[in-house]
């Protein structure tokens, strides 16, 4: 039995881990690289593999840098199950389509600003290979054993990072060895006492895991004080009557502001402000939430049936159409305006950075985090210019950030809910972190866990278990 890690190793996004047992070859998630434009265009034209030869798909959640390749696997041969929870699958539904729309356009921007003696560009796929790889889903629930290939079987508990997100358990029965092992990759670990969703779930008897580091050395603000620290920034956007104007990915941190915004309101700790969720994905990743309600925390579950529905409270506006999108750059008066992308790298969130960064009256700020390189990642390290739709913008708007509003597990969370797993842990490898977050958590596991061997994983890395 071994590993390849074929994304997400030494970098955040583009998560792709390779295992091979039984003569069979399974993917655990399938996402996008997200970087500058050359790398990100090249790493995803790629696969380090041959999609054909893949057999199965096995994916942890809907976010792009672990779903949004899958098209393009499709496409490029690979004929087998794409196994993933209920809400995930709707989830994708919705997203796939989107982000081949995005990176159709994007390269259709290219191709018209490329240089003189530039090949032209194609598009890795389309709308429609993104609408056909969704026939290629399997949905499992969560504690749901199922055998997935010869001697393995599969298991989804929770994660608590986004609607869906699971961790990945695999039992294995080596056919060459006659060893049986249990294998988890945490996918991404969500904060615990997230609003929306229940927290990461521990799991037992593990032998090998493969476990997210993106946070490593880093650590969140308390929630009570990032709903001051929020509110704050709300009401001096009310005294400025400027806008603010937050990046956010359109499932789970768009639905988690909306709830604390609307408690906020309730509570008075800021005057009503028009808030606009300029989004069509976000606007429909919102009603699957409301369809998988059983997903949610019991007391939000609740929440949605009542009056006080903190989806759809007095004052928001969901934006669908692009003309109602354009009619916010004429704003009057103070705003909150929430767009995707979270990284701020497309969709309707670039016009309204363009629109409002040089105006020093807005803020923006930032709810989760920026892949290095990405616009996102520019403005939160405070370059004074940054580059927008091909144009050079002077940036004189504030720039805010609030990382407790992320939907990653911190340093010490990722520690706790690597303590609560049980078993041997005989091997760890460090994924979906840069170098110095992987280093840093890798540090404190060894210190805590000393009979585990633990390894920051590289790209291309291939380990036999």
């Amino acid at each position: 039995m071994k590993i390849s890690f074929c994304g997400a190793a030494g970098t955040t996004t583009g998560s792709k881990h390779l295992l091979e047992v039984n003569g069979q070859r399974i993917l655990l998630d399938c996402g996008l690289y997200q970087g500058r434009r050359k790398d990100t265009i090249e790493r995803n034209k790629h696969f380090p593999f041959d999609p054909k030869t893949v057999d199965l798909v096995v994916l942890s959640h809907a976010h792009i840098d672990h779903c949004g390749a899958l098209p393009h696997l499709s496409k490029l041969g690979f004929e087998g199950n794409i196994y993933a929870t209920p809400a995930t699958r709707d989830l994708c539904s919705i997203m796939l389509p989107d982000a081949a729309h995005i990176h159709v356009n994007d390269i259709l921007w290219l191709n018209k600003h490329r240089q003189e003696g530039e090949a032209e560009l194609e598009p890795s796929y389309t709308v429609v290979d993104a609408e056909k790889c969704m026939r290629q889903f399997v949905t499992v629930s969560y504690h749901r054993p199922l055998p997935i290939a010869d001697g393995v079987r599969l298991t989804f508990i929770d994660a608590g990072h986004v609607l869906g997100s699971a961790q990945v358990v695999l039992d294995i029965d080596d056919r060459a060895t006659g060893r049986k092992s249990r294998l988890l990759f945490s996918g991404d670990i969500g904060r615990p006492g997230n609003e929306l969703l229940n927290s990461a779930e521990p799991c037992e008897n593990v032998d090998y895991v493969i476990m997210e580091s993106t946070y490593g050395g880093r650590r969140h603000e308390l929630s009570t004080v990032a709903d001051e620290h929020l509110a704050a920034i709300i009401r001096r956007t009310s005294q400025k009557r400027g806008k603010l104007i937050i990046p956010a990915f359109a499932v789970e941190r768009t639905q988690q502001l909306l709830c604390a915004i609307d408690r906020m309101r309730h509570h008075n700790t800021i005057a009503e402000i028009p808030t606009y969720v300029d989004s069509p994905l976000a606007v429909r990743a919102t009603e699957i939430f409301r369809l998988h309600i059983d997903d949610l925390r019991p007391e939000l579950r609740d929440a949605v049936f009542m009056r006080n529905d903190p989806f759809g409270f007095e004052g928001l506006q969901l934006i669908r159409t692009v003309d109602d999108s354009k009619k916010l750059n004429r704003l009057k008066g103070a705003a909150v305006i929430i767009s995707a992308s979270g990284m701020a790298e497309s969709g309707r969130i670039l016009h309204h950075l363009r629109n409002n960064v040089s105006n020093p009256k807005n803020i923006i700020l930032f709810v989760g985090y920026c892949a290095e390189n990405t616009l996102g990642w520019r403005l939160r390290e405070g370059h004074k210019r940054v580059h927008i739709l091909g144009e050079e913008f002077e940036v004189n708007a504030e720039i805010e950030t609030l990382d407790s509003f992320s939907g990653h597990a911190d340093h010490d969370e990722l520690l706790q809910w690597f303590d609560k797993v049980t078993g041997p842990k005989k091997q760890v490898f460090l994924v979906h972190g840069e170098p110095e977050r992987s280093a840093l958590l890798q540090t404190d596991l060894q210190t805590r866990h000393p009979e585990s061997k633990i390894e920051a994983a590289t790209f291309k890395q291939t380990v036999e278990l």
